[in-house]
């Protein structure tokens, strides 16, 4: 048998890989497309919100000579070689850590490392649904997403989506398109995601370029993401950090297919939130806490996992022990999760410029917020950074 001139790996953040998958890189160091596609369908019904993309590695043992996309060409096999330049000149393909070109020769001990496309994408209906736009341009968009909507077609809910009001917007009204990254699994222009009843701030790609470096921030942790959540119970100390993993939850049963759970074991993934407290509420029966958020992983439910195993639930979150909120008659004035994105704030992945963004809190937490300052309320500074003015607060002497 040829030894192969390289040794291969290949992963998919996020995805659970059973023993009966087919493998990711076949005998010879290609590609296998079946496993691919397989990730990639698995991550889109799992709805993780992990920051993954399906990344190929090869390192060379013996030098080649040989450029950069022609070598791809015969370990790639699904893409064509014009696909593969595309790729290469969107930044999809480095060689040592630096983006490289086409015509880039390899040599012994060169790493080359692919961030490996879906195949060719599904359409997606368009449809006229309100957005709330925080900014745009002919790379990306910025959204102040609403509570009760999904960021992308998965399961049976293909429509009514962040991506369908997208779609339908790029055509009518401001131009573009989503990237087609992630296209196959109807998830175009999907740099990250927040679960259907968190709001706040959230940023799809409108080109490859820009979808690809903008993944790789958030995979490398290069993005300031900072949520505000009303729990139950006091909160404290004042400034902390947890680090427990996360896994999914031991029971595939229905109703926790979806849960995850702290997990000490092969399955339970490093998982870091930075806790600051800047409110705290004493009413005469109960008392409740506004955090603020720092999360330095990206892992599904890995705000609510923390705060719950903490036994400080977020206010309404009834997957992880919250309740709803309710007003002194009794009405419910809140019923889902009150975690908000706040703020999210990257480098433009073209111009290089900083971007920062604050999304104004929805009327509901609002409503929440204004009726626990109305009794005893510590306000506290441990190094917050979002800004209530900006939120739509009023500051809380």
């Amino acid at each position: 048998m040829t030894e192969t001139p390289e040794r291969v790996s290949g992963s998919l953040p996020g995805v659970e890989r059973s023993p009966d998958d087919p493998p990711l890189i076949l005998r010879g160091g290609k590609v296998n497309p079946a496993a691919v596609e397989l990730a990639y369908r698995r991550a889109a019904e799992s709805g993780s919100d992990d920051d993954a993309l399906f990344r190929v590695t090869f390192e060379l043992s013996r030098d080649l000579k040989c450029r950069l996309d022609k070598y791809l060409t015969s370990r790639i096999s699904f893409m064509s070689r014009s696909q593969l330049q595309h790729l290469i000149q969107s930044g999809g393909v480095t060689v040592n850590g630096v983006e490289a070109k086409p015509a880039t020769r390899l040599r012994r001990g060169d790493s080359v490392e692919v961030v490996v496309p879906p195949p060719p994408s599904s359409e997606i209906l368009p449809q006229p649904i309100d957005v709330d736009v925080l900014f745009e341009d002919d790379h990306l968009i910025v959204l102040n997403k609403h509570a009760g909507i999904i960021v992308h077609p998965a399961r049976a809910e293909k429509s009514g989506t962040l991506v369908n009001a997208l779609a339908w917007r790029f055509r009518h009204v401001s131009g573009g398109a989503l990237s087609p990254v992630g296209a196959d699994d109807a998830r175009p222009g999907v740099v990250h995601r927040l679960d259907r009843n968190t709001t706040g701030c959230i940023v799809f790609a409108k080109t490859e370029e820009a979808h690809w470096k903008l993944g790789h921030q958030f995979e490398h942790r290069e993005v300031d993401k900072r949520y505000l959540a009303v729990t139950h119970g006091l909160v404290e100390p004042d400034g902390f950090v947890i680090e427990k993993p996360i896994g999914p939850h031991p029971s595939r049963e229905k109703g926790y297919r979806e849960k995850m759970v702290v997990r000490h074991d092969e399955l339970g993934k490093p998982s870091v939130t930075i806790v600051r407290v800047r409110e705290r509420y004493r009413l005469p029966d109960r008392a409740y806490s506004l955090v603020e958020l720092e999360l330095k992983t990206g892992r599904t439910h890995q705000i609510r996992v923390h705060l719950s195993d903490e036994g400080r639930p977020i206010v309404g979150d009834d997957m992880y022990g919250g309740r709803a909120f309710l007003d002194e008659s009794g009405a419910v004035v809140l019923d889902r999760q009150a975690l908000h994105a706040a703020l999210l704030a990257f480098q433009h992945p073209i111009s290089g410029e900083t971007l920062s963004f604050v999304a104004p809190l929805p009327e509901d937490m609002r409503t929440v917020i204004d009726t626990l300052r109305r009794g005893p309320t510590e306000v506290l500074d441990v190094g917050g950074t979002v800004s209530m003015v900006r939120l739509g607060l009023a500051t809380k002497a």
